[in-house]
């Protein structure tokens, strides 16, 4: 299992949710880290025949058949490379899931009233399966919606 560092809430007193950021493409995204199971480097993966170019394929996780999701297809940047990527395990409907990711980054703690809505010049498609962005000093931080993204891939609708 990867190690992943925890940066201090900048004020304790405000209310925070703490959340696993991830990189695809260079840019940094956030999941809330209570719907995250496990965090795994590279792993075997077994292609799915006819499924579609979001699911990357099964893996086996501690002898569990798991569905493994490509972040970057889902996103619409590209198939994953596969080379060095990382696997962020996540539940839907009581089921784990594996999010494959370009990267792991740490566990940010943020402000609630630090996350605003989605911009009006965010990508449609990244709009949908958002909560709403945090600004970073390097950028944004996109807050997604774990039952969005694996959910639009599980029932075959694109959000």
């Amino acid at each position: 299992m990867t190690q992943i560092s925890v940066v201090p809430a900048a004020d304790p007193a405000k209310v925070v949710s703490e959340y696993v950021t991830i990189t695809l493409d260079g840019q940094e995204f956030g999941l809330p880290i209570s719907a995250v199971y496990d965090i795994l480097n590279e792993q075997r993966m077994t292609p799915v025949a006819l499924a579609s170019e979001e699911i990357a394929g099964v893996m086996n996780i501690r002898g569990r058949i798991v569905t493994a999701i490509d972040a970057r297809q889902r996103l619409g940047l590209g198939k994953n490379k596969g080379a060095g990527s990382m696997s962020v395990v996540v539940h839907h409907k009581g089921e784990p899931y594996a999010l494959v990711v370009d990267a792991v980054g740490e566990v940010r703690p943020i402000a609630t009233d630090g996350v605003v809505k989605n911009p009006p010049n965010l990508k449609p498609e990244w709009a949908a399966l958002c909560e709403g962005v945090h600004r970073l000093d390097s950028g944004l931080l996109l807050i997604l919606n774990v039952d969005r993204f694996v959910g639009g891939v599980t029932s075959g609708q694109p959000g």
